[in-house]
């Protein structure tokens, strides 16, 4: 990943996080460590969804009392 690429993704994230912030949403702090993991070019952004979902549905799956 090149500094450009970076700093594009950095700006992207932080931009994200202003508008939830602006619109009240909270973040779970899991997926501040994956947006922070796609930021640095760990994670694809496939592979950052793949993550939320599968977070969200355990969560759900929880909250509906089938864990």
């Amino acid at each position: 990943m090149t500094t450009e690429q970076l700093a594009r993704r950095t700006a992207a994230l932080k931009t994200a996080d202003a508008i939830n912030a602006i619109e009240g949403v909270p973040v779970s702090d899991y997926a501040k460590i994956l947006s922070f993991c796609w930021a640095r070019g760990e994670l694809t952004g496939p592979q950052m969804k793949q993550a939320l979902l599968a977070f969200h549905q355990r969560l759900a799956q929880g909250a509906s009392g089938h864990v």
